[in-house]
């Protein structure tokens, strides 16, 4: 891994921990993924007590940050957990192993 690719990789990763420092964005995620990995905006929204412009904008900083992506199914979107970002997540926890 050259010096660029390690930065590039933090970057990322701090980017999924801004975006995981809000209590209600890691409540979406987890609640996404327990739902079989997608919602609808719609349920989402319904299952939160929040207005819709700050789900949406929860929903925005997930999708900035690569924890979820979505596909339009006519009007609705339909919201998924997208792994990539989490496992380079996984990657930089795996640095903190201890030594047997």
């Amino acid at each position: 891994m050259d010096t660029f690719d390690a930065k590039e990789r933090l970057d990322e990763v701090d980017k999924v921990f801004a975006a995981l420092a809000h209590s209600s964005r890691r409540h979406i995620l987890l609640v996404v993924m327990l739902r079989g990995g997608k919602m609808t905006a719609g349920e989402i929204a319904g299952r939160f007590g929040c207005s819709w412009p700050t789900t949406s904008r929860h929903l925005r900083v997930l999708e900035k940050a690569g924890l979820i992506t979505f596909k339009k199914e006519g009007r609705t979107r339909v919201y998924m957990i997208d792994n990539k970002k989490l496992d380079r997540v996984r990657e930089w926890l795996g640095w903190f192993k201890p030594v047997e």
